[in-house]
């Protein structure tokens, strides 16, 4: 455990519990739009939609599933650039266009043979509080709609588009080992394969 890097977390101070959740999770699942990206869209004049990842989430996506985390996305929009980032992530779990997103998650937990608060659910607006409730750890970013602040013990200091799930993943892993160990995957060369 990486007890210097979660001091930075005052909830799993005051709630010994979440310690626990995020040592037992097994998936976490990642909202794109307001997570992953900053939640702009960028239109061309074709009318094609630009959007922008952070690098360092994409790292965080590769490395959790080498430890044994998988990875899912479900989000509400689809879009060529979206299918793009997340075939080069090798996300295995990818539910575009879903506007059901407890289905969606139901569906895969099942799929998988995992409980429900085995999963760690990481959105930023209403609709992502079909999934919340579910899950054993609800995270945020940092300029979430106030109603998922209110629903989430985890509120991130990374805001929607800044390496979101970086800092996921960070938690997630130092957790479980100092981020020395869990980065050293990350360092080989076959990593970026």
């Amino acid at each position: 455990m990486d007890a210097a890097f979660l001091s930075f977390y005052p909830a799993l101070e005051t709630n010994k519990g979440l310690l626990a959740k995020l040592q037992a999770l097994k998936l976490v699942v990642f909202d794109v739009d307001g997570v992953l990206t900053d939640g702009r869209l960028l239109y061309t004049e074709q009318g094609e939609t630009i959007k922008r990842f952070n690098v360092k989430d994409g790292v965080a996506m590769k490395l959790l599933p080498k430890w044994g985390i998988q990875v899912a996305v479900i989000t509400a929009k689809d879009s060529a650039p979206l299918r793009q980032r997340m075939k080069e992530l090798k996300v295995e779990h990818f539910y575009p266009g879903c506007h059901n997103k407890a289905e969606a998650f139901d569906e895969l937990v099942e799929r998988l043979g995992i409980k429900p608060e085995e999963a760690a659910y990481v959105g930023d607006d209403v609709i992502d509080l079909q999934v919340m409730p579910k899950v054993g750890v609800a995270l945020c970013p940092a300029d979430a709609h106030i109603l998922l602040q209110r629903h989430c013990p985890i509120i991130l200091s990374k805001a929607a588009g800044e390496g979101v799930a970086r800092e996921v993943a960070d938690m997630v892993l130092a957790s479980r080992m100092s981020l020395e160990q869990a980065y050293e995957l990350a360092q080989k060369p076959e990593f970026e394969k």
